[in-house]
């Protein structure tokens, strides 16, 4: 293993607050989604439902071959950054080779599968497909460094990157559709080029900011290989959870039916922003607490996320036709009954998530994977079942499903492994106190910060 010359290499970084990186890594997904969601209408406003669904096909291929490509090397990143800080810059050159590697196998993988099984492609452009799969080890260069650089607790580094391609996206297909020129191509290229300059940010950090990059470590790699392999199967099938449907129902329903489907998938995927935020924060000190720390933490953390996330799922199930209809327009009143099907879900992301990333951080990945295998399984019997017969709201139906299966799944394993009374995922009075004083310390920290 590759340790940096200098004490600093073996320092442990300073932890900020986790309240405030909690509280800014959420507002900056809810940033992402009201960006995403604003892009999402210029799109859907241009093309319509088919275009829409034509752009979220391709994109949705990349994005998924790129999660089973990455064999979850992503994992052994931020676990052993965390516990070995000395060995950061042979993990950043290990995953510039790796994302190499594993991406041209995806890509020739994926190109074969639509070779064969021409449907697998629904009807898509043959060089749009090209330009999408060309995109994949961007992809997965991004996800394994924005972990490194989040196992030094850069999260207002990697908040800012996650801006970019939406930002980028935004202003580029608005320009675009003002100028009547928005196309699928264009809205793909881009996407992509959204992609690419969040990777150059990355890159920058980890050479300049970070430690670096190092020499390659064959040991170290072979070691971020197999964690990530334990995790792996978890990883993708959480992915398929959230993209496996929109595939499966455009090569079944076709491209309108997609494009409605993925209008309700927009709105209800800015309830997951919360746990995904919360998770990655936690994840350093999951890993380096104790078993006892672990498990209250794990719990105190689900708490608040539910008391957060219930009353947004109201508020969402009842401004349905709002979000959907006025914003979107009359072509899509079919994602109203989608979008509010899709809702309760939220809950069972909330466990899934928060307990899944518990579990891996305490070296248990194959118990993480078990769970939200759950979910993918469900997943793809009930969207097999369902979208023939239903489409959107097929797929929908199976996602709710699958997500509240996995969650509860989730739940029963962590209290298992880390030792959490039942009780203790009981929302409590004092945990409304403990957000508020929360709340509280960061209003005044910025306050401060201004004054």
């Amino acid at each position: 293993m590759v340790t940096p010359a200098g004490a600093d290499a073996t320092e442990r970084p300073t932890r900020p607050p986790a309240a405030r990186s909690a509280l800014l890594t959420y507002g900056t997904s809810l940033a992402v989604a009201a960006l995403s969601l604003l892009n999402v209408l210029i799109v859907a406003r241009s093309l319509g439902p088919d275009g829409r669904g034509q752009v979220v096909f391709l994109t949705t291929i990349a994005l998924l071959t790129a999660a089973i490509s990455a064999l979850s090397v992503q994992q052994g990143i931020v676990n052993v950054a965390s516990a070995d800080p000395g060995s950061r810059r042979a993990l950043a050159t290990n995953a510039v080779v790796l994302a190499l590697v594993l991406g041209a196998i995806g890509i020739a993988c994926v190109a074969l599968l639509i070779e064969v099984f021409p449907a697998v492609g629904s009807g898509a452009s043959r060089s749009l497909t090209w330009l999408a799969l060309a995109s994949i080890p961007v992809l997965i260069l991004a996800t394994y460094l924005q972990l490194l650089i989040q196992a030094d607790y850069g999260f207002a580094f990697t908040n800012v990157v996650l801006l970019v391609s939406p930002a980028v996206n935004v202003a580029v297909n608005g320009a675009l559709a003002a100028a009547g020129a928005l196309t699928v191509g264009a809205a793909l290229g881009t996407w992509i080029g959204g992609q690419l300059l969040a990777l150059a940010l990355l890159v920058w950090y980890v050479g300049r900011r970070g430690q670096g990059f190092g020499a390659p470590d064959l040991p170290l790699a072979r070691h971020s290989l197999t964690f990530g392999a334990k995790s792996h199967v978890g990883s993708v099938m959480a992915l398929g959870n959230y993209r496996l449907d929109q595939w499966l129902l455009g090569s079944i329903a076709g491209a309108r039916e997609l494009g409605l489907y993925s209008v309700a998938v927009a709105w209800s995927e800015a309830l997951f922003f919360l746990p995904t935020a919360l998770a990655a924060v936690q994840r350093p000190d999951l890993v380096r607490g104790s078993r006892q720390e672990a498990g209250d933490s794990a719990a105190l953390i689900f708490r608040v996320a539910v008391i957060v996330t219930l009353p947004l799922c109201v508020a969402m199930i009842l401004l349905a036709p709002f979000l959907c209809v006025t914003i979107f327009g009359e072509d899509f009143r079919g994602s109203i009954d989608d979008l509010r099907v899709l809702v309760p879900g939220a809950l069972g992301i909330v466990a899934m998530k928060l307990m899944a990333n518990a579990l891996t951080a305490r070296n248990l990945p194959g118990l993480a994977s078990t769970a939200i295998g759950v979910a993918f399984v469900v997943t793809i019997v009930l969207d097999i079942i369902l979208i023939p017969d239903h489409g959107g709201l097929g797929a929908a139906i199976a996602s709710t499903v699958a997500y509240l299966t996995a969650g509860a799944v989730a739940a029963v394993f962590a209290a298992r492994a880390l030792g959490i009374e039942g009780r203790a995922f009981l929302p409590r009075r004092g945990d409304v106190g403990w957000l508020w004083g929360h709340a509280k310390l960061l209003l005044h920290g910025v306050r401060s910060r201004f004054a």
